[in-house]
């Protein structure tokens, strides 16, 4: 039944999911415009309030965690539900927020509740449809997450310019409550409660170590994870590079953000073409190390003292548009392996992706010198030990495409 449903309403389901999927990324993109802002009103600087950005990812990264386990036991819907429900109270927390201590402390309440839209999806995804399906499902959902980039970052500098930045936060509230609604009335349940799946500390400990080290796993996810970690660099580092070294207006940076998200979402829809001819695992191989030649790049011309905006936009439109490929095979590759333990494995998947992409977000405010070079250097050191990684692991790696 339910097979047949998310197959008759894949259009339905692919937006749903997405945009489930694109709430992080949502809540990210849409208050980045509004840094300078928030910093002028606390009366801080912007590098703090890029504190507030590395809870988001702390608390999404833990999440995740909790909520693997409960999707397991409980199906896919209810805990679902409870997350978004946990987010919309977040969100209301972050617009009346007086201090940045508060506003961390609600980014990460907020990321706690809404981290169950990037888990859900991808367990819903390899509940209903085979590897090689699930790959071309993954990139369409990227299409839906791509809207965020797109037009997150234009609402974003709007509010802020008419309404304050706490609007934004507001925003967010009835973005989610409408997609509660949508997951109550609009979307099936693909797996039934389990009375079995035990909760207790050690059980649950048992399925992640298993998940954790199944090879393939463990390769694709630590692998995409890092080079993941230099996308979250750019997002925590763009704010200061493009609106207070390169001069940027709030517009102006929101618009340029979401031109350079245009080769993220490109590349995700050029992955759907490919896959009809070539393997997810030859695609990912590809991406990762021109990922990493250009993140290099980037960096060189950095240290050179040869960076400019053009440039810069040019290497980070490439860089991105290599995500675009690795996301999608990394997940579908990485979930391949499990169908019992699939929440587990998503939320492991993301809390990993999410954990260093925390990391690398704090580190770029930690090394903040005034220059380009904490985000580019982190962009290109992540993906460089995101490709060693897979050098190392794919070796003991076998194809699960036939499985």
């Amino acid at each position: 039944m339910t097979e047949k449903y998310f197959t008759q309403n894949k259009t339905l389901i692919i937006i749903i999911l997405g945009l489930l999927s694109a709430i992080g990324p949502f809540s990210i993109d849409s208050y980045l415009p509004g840094f300078p802002s928030i910093a002028r009103d606390l009366d801080i600087t912007v590098e703090k309030v890029s504190y507030s950005l590395s809870a988001f990812f702390i608390g999404i990264s833990i999440g995740q965690l909790l909520y693997g386990p409960l999707l397991d036991r409980f199906g896919r819907k209810k805990p679902l539900m409870i997350g978004l429900v946990v987010y919309i109270l977040g969100s209301l927390g972050c617009m009346m927020a007086s201090t940045i201590e508060a506003l961390i402390a609600f980014r990460f309440i907020q990321a706690l509740g809404g981290c169950v839209g990037m888990v859900a999806p991808r367990a819903m995804v390899r509940d209903a449809y085979p590897v090689k399906e699930s790959a071309r499902i993954f990139s369409a959902l990227i299409l839906v997450i791509g809207i965020s980039p797109l037009i997150a970052p234009t609402i974003g500098s709007v509010l802020v310019e008419h309404f304050g930045w706490h609007s934004v936060f507001l925003f967010q509230t009835i973005f989610v409550g409408v997609l509660l609604v949508a997951v109550v009335f609009f979307l099936a349940e693909t797996k039934a409660d389990d009375p079995n799946h035990s909760l207790l500390p050690k059980a649950v400990t048992t399925v992640f170590l298993k998940v954790l080290f199944q090879r393939s796993f463990l390769t694709y996810a630590f692998t995409a994870a890092f080079m993941a970690g230099g996308l979250y660099a750019y997002i925590s580092g763009s704010p200061y590079v493009f609106m207070e070294l390169f001069g940027m207006s709030e517009w102006a940076y929101g618009l340029m953000f979401a031109a350079l998200a245009a080769g993220l979402i490109g590349s995700s829809q050029l992955n759907r073409l490919l896959l009809k001819t070539y393997s997810p695992e030859k695609i990912f191989n590809i991406s990762v190390i021109a990922q990493t030649c250009f993140g290099l790049s980037l960096f060189v011309l950095s240290w050179a003292g040869m960076l400019e905006l053009r440039s810069a936009c040019l290497l980070i439109f490439l860089y991105l548009s290599c995500q675009g490929f690795t996301f999608p095979n990394a997940s579908a590759l990485a979930l391949a392996p499990f169908a019992k333990e699939a929440g587990s494995a998503s939320a492991l998947l993301g809390a990993i992706q999410m954990g260093i992409g925390a990391f690398a977000a704090a580190l770029v405010g930690f090394l903040g010198n005034g220059s380009s070079m904490p985000m580019t250097g982190v962009m290109a050191l992540f993906a460089s030990i995101g490709l060693l990684i897979y050098f190392i692991g794919r070796r003991e790696i076998t194809s699960v495409i036939s499985s």
